[in-house]
């Protein structure tokens, strides 16, 4: 489990085609207290630790990722040189600062809008229709890794919603979300009483 609260930003450094992908990350982790088999979710998608080395604020990790994640989760994101916000998985006694979070991509939105507004940035994220039903104004969601409120919601015709959230410059700093503009795909989670909620509301019909 984990809280959407980016703990470092990593970067891509190698990528090796076995089937699945082998995929090294650089990171300003402690390798000391990166444990194989651990798991971290990289921009939203929970991986395992397969490998790790270097030393402390200058560390790697190797993660798998299969065929079925990568065509789940945002284009262009597993590409050399990338970009990933991390989060290692919540210890017990930690503080949950964000909501919870599994790791597990619902679906890949898109961003539609992105401008300043008073120093904080107001972007617009377009999502597909099936999970539209569990986006909602003053929700959590996830986006790429990073624990977000809902500030205004517009419903579509087609089923298809899109959500405005409003990221603040530390935010917008210390995530890769200062990155994003208009057009880039990213990795979207809902929060996880939402889909418990909607599951309990199916079977009592």
């Amino acid at each position: 489990m984990f809280t959407g609260i980016i703990t470092a930003i990593g970067e891509i450094r190698e990528l090796t085609d076995r089937g699945d992908l082998r995929i090294v990350i650089g990171c300003p982790y402690d390798p000391s207290g990166i444990a194989i088999g651990a798991s971290i979710a990289c921009s939203g998608v929970c991986l395992t630790v397969v490998d790790r080395g270097g030393e402390a604020g200058d560390a790697w990790f190797a993660v798998d990722v299969s065929g079925e994640t990568v065509s789940k989760t945002a284009q262009d994101q597993w590409r050399k040189s990338r970009r990933l916000n991390l989060e290692q998985a919540l210890r017990l006694g930690d503080e949950l600062g964000g909501h919870i979070v599994t790791g597990h991509v619902d679906a890949v939105g898109r961003v539609t809008l992105r401008e300043e507004v008073g120093g904080s940035i107001h972007f617009a994220v377009t999502t597909p229709a099936e999970i539209a039903p569990f986006v909602a104004t003053k929700g959590s969601i996830t986006v790429d890794g990073v624990s977000l409120t809902v500030n205004a919601l517009d419903d579509h015709a087609d089923g298809t919603c899109t959500f405005h959230l409003n990221v603040i410059p530390h935010t917008a700093e210390v995530t890769t979300l200062g990155d994003l503009q208009a057009g880039d795909a990213v990795n979207l989670e809902i929060d996880v009483l939402a889909r418990y909620l909607q599951r309990m509301e199916k079977l009592r019909r």
